[in-house]
């Protein structure tokens, strides 16, 4: 199938972007790398009638070290660049871990940080692990802008907190505690289909050795990213061992994540991927924090 006919803009400052986006709101739809957008115009399941590009504004494009230690990454900023960026690497190791296991190499060559982020598939590995690091996003429009975290920016399917005039143009990653370890996991039929299940943990430990901190955030378990909040409690203050991970993992599977079958996967089956996945992970966590 081809689009229903739209218009197209591509300005080349986002002050120009905001203000076509003011003069059009919820007709509009935005393109950043399109390898979410380009499909749901084929089906017309999305039928704006102006598609406002942003690929022209350059200054959406970057990584670089923000106030405090924190990371900066542009809303444009293509996915195989994080994966290379030895700022990611250094300072924000779970995405850059996480990184491969978007789609393939052509999908990330096009494919934006900002763009998957805005679009909140439950099945997508960024925005899980940008609530797992605590990540705020700033969001923009004509009148200003706002910070909004990660948990109150992905409200259900494919919804964000979005108004129709702004525009999600930066990421800030906040720094990762000492003694902090991660992991990111996931299972799909084959590399680069949506996962039948996944998460991203983290665990920080205190100079005892014992569990500070924890964080469980699932992909592929919900209407969005899903953080099990429940279950972790079991770790903290604890030395964790394989028998608390066990009973963390069984609880986050049986009690928190909240799957739907279909044809490639049963939901008993995604909840028993989530449970092993889970011990798996935070076995790793532990171990890169100790």
């Amino acid at each position: 199938m081809k689009p229903a006919p739209f218009e197209y803009q591509a300005p080349d400052t986002l002050e120009g972007a905001l203000a076509a986006l003011r003069q059009h709101g919820f007709d509009a739809k935005l393109l950043a790398g399109g390898q979410s957008l380009i499909p749901l115009l084929n089906f017309r399941l999305a039928s704006p009638s102006i598609l406002i590009d942003l690929n022209r504004v350059g200054d959406l494009d970057y990584v670089r070290p923000g106030p405090d230690d924190t990371v900066r990454i542009g809303a444009m900023t293509r996915q195989s660049r994080l994966e290379t960026d030895p700022l990611v690497a250094e300072r924000v190791p779970l995405l850059h871990e996480a990184i491969p296991f978007v789609a393939h190499p052509q999908i990330r060559n096009r494919g934006t940080l900002g763009g998957t982020l805005a679009h909140a598939d439950p099945a997508a590995e960024l925005p899980t692990v940008a609530l797992a690091l605590g990540a705020r996003f700033r969001l923009q429009s004509d009148r200003g802008d706002r910070w909004v975290v990660a948990k109150d920016f992905f409200t259900g399917l494919l919804a964000t907190v979005l108004e129709p005039e702004e525009i999600l143009v930066e990421v800030e990653i906040p720094p990762s505690p000492n003694r902090c370890g991660w992991a990111f996991l996931e299972v799909s039929r084959r590399h680069g289909d949506y996962a039948l299940a996944g998460l991203a943990a983290q665990v920080v430990l205190d100079e005892a050795g014992a569990c500070q901190a924890a964080r469980l955030v699932y992909l592929s378990a919900g209407d969005g990213p899903l953080q099990a909040t429940r279950s972790v409690e079991a770790l903290i203050g604890r030395i964790p061992d394989s028998q608390i991970f066990s009973e963390v993992a069984r609880q986050a599977a049986a009690e928190e994540v909240s799957p739907t079958g279909d044809i490639h996967a049963s939901v008993e089956f995604k909840r028993h991927l989530c449970r092993v996945l889970t011990q798996r992970a935070l076995t790793m966590a532990y171990e890169r924090a100790s």
